[in-house]
């Protein structure tokens, strides 16, 4: 069986973000102990966003900056040509494109979507610098920063579109996730679906790809999960029994969760009960 942990390991940090629900958070790939994570006020329904961009340090987490939006915001991702820029993606519809060294407001909005952006997410292939998004209104949509329009909207699935994310290894290829049970592969040259599996008997709420031939940074058979159950699950698909732990120290939805690039074993997740959290896990303090 696997073990549980109440705290999320030896060293666990916190910060509460008062009134903030977290939707998504992802660690910096420059910055080393630097978090976005993406908030909306009273759980999505209602009220503001906020992108809070948080620092690692030696009393605990600290809020570095934060970013105000009219709606509640679901998802961020950083660039991957500049240190400073993030993407988030919001319920009105809109992406925001913010530089955390410059101002306060974003630098440029794009409203295309005509029901909650849900996804986004930024090209990892060399030579590209292209962002992907999904939304309620069943499309994904193509994006050039460069351009203030997009270049592209992919159409196909019969359900909400929860998850897009860039294939590592493939340039112009993505993956989406849909309420319509079924997880489709897409070429931004040609429009028209690629591939569709279905993958579950309900709805598919997120999806990721092996990223460096592993499925994590430092461990290649390591996979960890976030859920409604309010629960974190480190699991090695290598074992007999797969499931490593069992993390509980969010008392309300887990939304958000990221493995550190940096620092071996580290992990973020963010939660409907305010709290964004750091750690590492037991399973993860040693060799798995």
């Amino acid at each position: 069986m696997g073990t549980a942990s109440g705290g999320g390991g030896a060293s666990a940090r916190a910060l509460r973000l008062p009134g903030l629900h977290g939707y998504a958070a992802e660690f910096s790939p420059y910055w080393p102990g630097r978090v976005a994570c993406a908030t909306a006020q009273y759980y999505g329904i209602a009220g503001c966003g906020t992108l809070a961009v948080l620092e690692q340090n030696e009393a605990g987490i600290a809020l570095l900056r934060s970013f105000d939006w009219n709606d509640g915001l679901f998802d961020v991702t950083w660039s991957e040509n500049n240190e400073h820029v993030l993407i988030t993606s919001s319920g009105d519809g809109s992406l925001q494109i913010w530089d955390t060294a410059k101002t306060k407001g974003p630098l440029q909005v794009y409203k295309e979507h005509t029901q909650e952006a849900y996804s986004v997410d930024w090209s990892q292939t060399r030579g590209e610098h292209l962002v992907v998004s999904g939304s309620w209104d069943q499309t994904a949509k193509l994006w050039d920063p460069a351009v203030g329009k997009s270049l592209c909207t992919f159409k196909g699935h019969e359900g909400v579109i929860y998850s897009t994310i860039w294939s590592p290894h493939i340039p112009g290829c993505f993956a989406s996730a849909s309420g319509d049970q079924t997880l489709r592969i897409w070429d931004v040259k040609a429009p028209a679906v690629k591939l569709v599996i279905p993958a579950h008997h309900a709805e598919i709420l997120s999806c990721d790809w092996c990223k460096y031939d592993q499925f994590s940074p430092f461990h290649a058979t390591l996979l960890a999960s976030c859920s409604y159950d309010f629960t974190v699950r480190f699991w090695d698909f290598s074992k007999p029994n797969p499931l490593l732990e069992t993390v509980e120290h969010h008392t309300e939805f887990t939304c958000g969760l990221d493995l550190s690039l940096h620092n071996c074993g580290q992990v973020v997740d963010c939660a409907w009960d305010e709290l964004v959290k750091i750690y590492t896990p037991s399973c993860l303090a040693v060799p798995v």
